[in-house]
């Protein structure tokens, strides 16, 4: 009987070793993010939507990457693990390749990342944000890539032919990989399948909320409105797909048997993005250099 289960997630989560330095593919999604959205933030600044020059915005990049990384982590151990880490383990806090990264506390890393950069640069703090926005989905989507490559985060059961086999989700079976490998190809785990919630964050969080703020902000727009369309998708985007994906199991359901942390904590972004866009129908536009000249 053909296997209705459309993959088996088993990918090394090692990319290569050089001695004894492993490189982690969930490392190599951040590199990449971070570098995407580089070369992208270049393009915008050579258009002259931030009045300042490559070695100022390469300053930006760096403190905004400084901000995803402290700010992730450091809210992640503190939102959804337990506090005994702080005692017994406070090595864990910077573990990082082993996953765990919130991207709420990356959000705040890098607003305070760009508060301090554009105090620096007497440059309006929303100009700033507004300019960053459209970058930080590339970094989002390779993120949940690389959460997938972990085998982490995975959803809730489901029947469709394109239900993932975790097996780090099995490992109360007592299987090896390989015993589960063969029971997958027997068709023995079809009720084992799950929802690739990782992916469906990939394609929403990643390549429809770029290809949005790309195209929204490549014609000029008043202040606030490119950072409240950002707030605002990605809090929809993440509170939607929190209802086919696994709390986490530490935390489990905060209320009504449905509401998670991830969803409890996208609701204040909704409500920024609502606001912003708001407050952008009676604010100024900064103008391009390049269309000024």
């Amino acid at each position: 009987m053909a296997c209705p289960v459309f993959f088996f997630d088993n990918i090394q989560s090692v990319a290569f070793s050089i001695g004894p330095l492993a490189v982690h593919w969930y490392g190599l999604m951040y590199l990449g993010g971070f570098l995407g959205g580089w070369w992208l933030g270049n393009l915008r600044l050579r258009q002259g939507r931030l009045p300042v020059n490559a070695e100022a915005f390469s300053d930006l990049a760096f403190y905004c990457m400084l901000g995803v990384i402290a700010g992730g982590r450091i809210w992640y151990m503190l939102s959804y693990i337990s506090p005994d880490w702080i005692v017994h383990d406070p090595l864990a806090l910077f573990r990082v390749w082993d996953g765990g990264m919130s991207f709420h506390g990356g959000l705040l890393g890098v607003l305070v990342a760009g508060w301090w950069w554009s105090r620096r640069h007497t440059i309006h703090f929303f100009d700033t944000i507004d300019f960053v926005a459209p970058l930080v989905p590339i970094g989002l989507g390779l993120g949940r890539i690389g959460n997938f490559i972990n085998g982490e985060l995975w959803g809730k059961y489901t029947d469709g032919n394109w239900g993932v086999i975790y097996p780090r989700a099995l490992e109360s079976l007592g299987k090896s990989v390989a015993e589960l490998q063969r029971m997958f190809v027997a068709g023995q785990l079809n009720h084992e399948a799950r929802h690739p919630s990782e992916l469906y964050e990939f394609a929403l969080e990643g390549v429809v909320m770029f290809c949005a703020l790309w195209i929204f902000s490549r014609k000029p727009r008043p202040r606030y409105a490119v950072s409240g369309l950002f707030a605002l998708l990605y809090g929809v985007f993440r509170f939607a797909v929190e209802f086919v994906r696994l709390p986490d199991p530490q935390l489990g359901y905060l209320a009504w048997g449905w509401l998670t942390m991830g969803q409890l904590q996208s609701v204040p972004l909704i409500v920024v993005g609502v606001v912003l866009l708001w407050m952008s129908r009676r604010a100024p536009t900064l103008v391009p250099v390049k269309a000024a000249a």
